[in-house]
């Protein structure tokens, strides 16, 4: 899954429509880690959360978009760069999913939502969102998935 359209911050969602409980943060850290990251436009850097480092098999918090694009499935690396490039072009929100793929390891499913602002200056902006991988991988001997 791709997807990316304009940001419309006129129009947010229905006050109430989007109510998050604690039992609704619950449910989701049953199932799944989520963790921010944050993109510069201004140098081209991502930083990402510590748990997001370890789980695309890098050491250093701090990345350039084709590193972090080199960890997921070859054939997705290509619209998921695609869809950055969109959000860096024009304030959009933006969402797709795959999987992380290093060699020698199970495959660690992603999701992954953001937002770009602050592009109506050349070369500026940012780009943020968060990480969701669900609590499994998938063993690729087997096709089997293994529960964390």
């Amino acid at each position: 899954m791709f997807k990316i359209i304009k940001t419309d911050l006129s129009s947010p969602f229905l006050p109430g429509s989007m109510e998050f409980d604690e039992t609704d943060n619950e449910l989701l850290t049953q199932y799944c880690v989520t963790e921010r990251w944050t993109g510069d436009l201004s140098n081209g850097l991502f930083t990402l959360g510590e748990k997001a480092t370890l789980a695309h098999g890098m050491t250093e918090r701090t990345c350039g978009l084709l590193n972090l694009i080199r960890c997921y499935e070859p054939l997705d690396r290509t619209r998921v760069l695609e869809l950055f490039e969109q959000a860096a072009a024009s304030s959009s929100s933006f969402c797709f999913s795959t999987t992380i793929h290093l060699d020698g390891t199970p495959r660690q499913p992603v999701f992954c939502v953001g937002e770009s602002t602050g592009l109506e200056e050349k070369y500026a902006g940012t780009i943020i969102g968060v990480f969701i991988f669900p609590r499994f991988q998938i063993d690729l001997a087997g096709r089997r998935f293994k529960r964390q």
